[in-house]
């Protein structure tokens, strides 16, 4: 996530790396907004954001003020 961010894609999203690639991630549905990555990689993804996506939520709420986060496990 980065501070401030609620104009682009105008929900709830995050960002991911992956070997150079990028690509976004709706929080709402997991769906990809942009991007792109393996397929392996686009589900792991989308199964953390459905794990952590209370806590994702209130971090995007906290984002879009430029507040501190909370901290979120990565993907392992």
């Amino acid at each position: 996530m980065y501070f401030f961010d609620n104009v682009r894609h105008e929900l709830p999203h995050i960002y991911t790396k992956y070997q150079g690639a990028e690509a976004v991630f709706s929080m709402s549905d997991v769906s990809l907004l942009s991007g792109d990555l393996p397929v392996s990689r686009t589900r792991l993804i989308q199964t953390w954001i459905e794990i952590y996506r209370d806590t994702l939520l209130a971090d995007w709420v906290l984002a879009v003020k430029g507040e501190t986060l909370f901290q979120v496990d990565p993907l392992r």
